[in-house]
């Protein structure tokens, strides 16, 4: 829990424009001293090396981000599912279904919106 918590603080600073700025000064500065260390492989290193761990670490926190982001639009989805009268129940545990089928139901309602011709009045108006 405390990770999540941390990897949520974490993602919300590292999507801020300060956060951004902050990232441009560094790198403006590493440019700037370039003449000082006459552009050596150290100096090279010393970006090569940030920049990399920065990289990877940042995997690990989007794919975090995205694993909650994922749960709770399933979780909204699921309790709007639940609460419709009409809807098929099955539909609540499609994530745990093997894809032979889940690609056959997808097929399914493919078929059943290929006759519709119920288009929303912004998708037929013509005043455009």
């Amino acid at each position: 829990m405390k990770f999540d918590r941390f990897a949520q603080w974490l993602a919300k600073w590292a999507g801020r424009p300060l956060t951004f700025a902050i990232a441009l000064l560094l790198i403006l500065a590493w440019a700037v001293s370039g003449p000082l260390f006459d552009f050596n492989d150290t100096w090279q290193l010393v970006i090569n090396t940030s920049t990399t761990i920065i990289t990877f670490l940042m995997v690990f926190l989007i794919q975090n981000t995205q694993n909650r982001d994922n749960d709770v639009l399933h979780i909204k989805i699921d309790e709007l599912l639940r609460t419709t009268h009409k809807a098929h129940k099955a539909l609540l545990d499609l994530e745990h279904m093997d894809p032979a089928k889940l690609h056959a139901l997808r097929k399914q309602y493919q078929q059943m919106g290929e006759g519709c011709d119920d288009l929303p009045p912004a998708a037929t108006d013509e005043s455009d």
